[in-house]
């Protein structure tokens, strides 16, 4: 297990996690310590923002995963998101009980509306924490391993690949938008009260959500650059550049493919069940193929195969969208085009290949310095 170690080893790796723990413990200090009506008073609101944009943040991490170091280019990581966002939303809706509008003990709100006499057998268990969390990674990753394995298999690849992603989450967003599929409709699930036991209105709960989402991504984080600094890694590589020269040299290429893309899956439905919470509804719109696309815009702007930059690209551009959609909603699919078409034409390794660019160009001219002076 000595390939775990290894991103500790790595100088990128320690920065990334030393600014996101920064970034943690400030935010906290700002929230608890600094009094309200304070400038640098963090408000419940935002912390609940923040945690939105880290959950977004892994989900990025987890493409990044196999398109930057696979290159498997999915346009339907949205359905993992949206199932692990699933699994953590019935487990929410069960503790609600008798709080619910029509107070049933059993049964959550749109059942009793829909006339549904008996709970639908795979909802049981999930009012137990001990069954619906692991659901939240078992449910996408099921998923992923039965796709992979007929689509791997069978080796579609390439554009054909993404489309058939594409086509696989608009098919469950059907489904879920459909009543007898017992998880709310149009409506989704949402009118959630408690997490483990605590409020999950009160702030001291949302800022708890918040640690979680951000410890969730670091070890996100760790987790995908130790498998991409293994041997594992390496062949994932071979096989983006070169894979029929990969499989001549022996490597089941198929294998390795299916492994990284459904521990890519499990982390798009940690990410979901960590976004649930903090929104407080899950709905098929979690499902669009539009939004598996802006994922996709989000790691191309902060730069593929680097992981870091898959985090700066989601965090800036949900960070714009909040924005933006507030001055000018209507326009921001536009504006979310025209800043893909920018990214590509101009930064085509993203703002993190920028980043890295400006290092070595440093430690050039450092190097050119020390030479000179000797």
């Amino acid at each position: 297990m000595h390939w775990l170690g290894q991103p500790f080893k790595e100088r990128s790796t320690l920065i990334f996690l030393g600014v996101l723990l920064t970034a943690l413990v400030a935010v906290t200090v700002l929230h608890l310590v600094v009094p309200q009506g304070h400038p640098l008073y963090v408000s419940a609101y935002t912390v609940n923002l923040f945690g939105k944009y880290l959950s977004y943040a892994l989900l990025a991490v987890a493409v990044d995963l196999v398109w930057g170091y696979l290159g498997i280019l999915s346009l339907g990581h949205g359905a993992f998101f949206a199932l692990g966002g699933y699994a953590m939303g019935m487990y929410l809706m069960r503790q609600i009980g008798e709080r619910g509008v029509y107070g049933h003990p059993v049964l959550p709100d749109f059942m009793v509306f829909l006339n549904w006499d008996s709970l639908p057998w795979y909802w049981y268990g999930f009012d137990s924490a001990w069954i619906a969390f692991p659901m939240v990674m078992l449910a996408p990753g099921l998923l992923a391993l039965v796709f992979g394995f007929l689509a791997f298999r069978s080796r579609v690849t390439g554009v054909y690949l993404s489309i058939i992603t594409q086509a696989m989450t608009f098919a469950l967003m059907l489904a879920f938008f459909r009543n007898e599929m017992g998880f709310g409709g149009n409506n989704g699930l949402t009118d959630f009260r408690d997490i483990l036991g605590f409020d999950l209105r009160s702030d001291q709960v949302r800022l708890g959500l918040f640690l979680a989402t951000g410890i969730a991504l670091a070890l996100g984080f760790v987790l995908c650059r130790a498998i991409v600094t293994s041997k594992l890694g390496r062949v994932c590589v071979a096989a983006r550049d070169a894979e029929a020269r990969t499989r001549f040299l022996g490597y089941r290429v198929e294998r390795v493919q299916l492994f990284v893309f459904v521990v890519s899956a499990m982390l798009a439905g940690v990410a979901g069940a960590l976004y649930v919470p903090q929104v407080g509804i899950i709905n098929p719109s979690e499902f669009s193929p539009l939004f598996s696309i802006e994922i996709v815009v989000w790691v191309a702007l902060g730069g593929r195969a680097t992981l870091y930059g898959a985090v700066i690209g989601a965090i800036l551009v949900n960070y714009a969208k909040t924005v933006f959609t507030g001055i000018m909603p209507d326009a921001w699919l536009f504006a979310l085009g025209g800043l893909f078409v920018l990214v590509t034409v101009l930064l085509p390794k993203g703002i993190a290949g920028v980043l890295a660019y400006r290092v070595r160009k440093r430690g050039v001219t450092e190097n050119d310095g020390k030479e000179a002076t000797a």
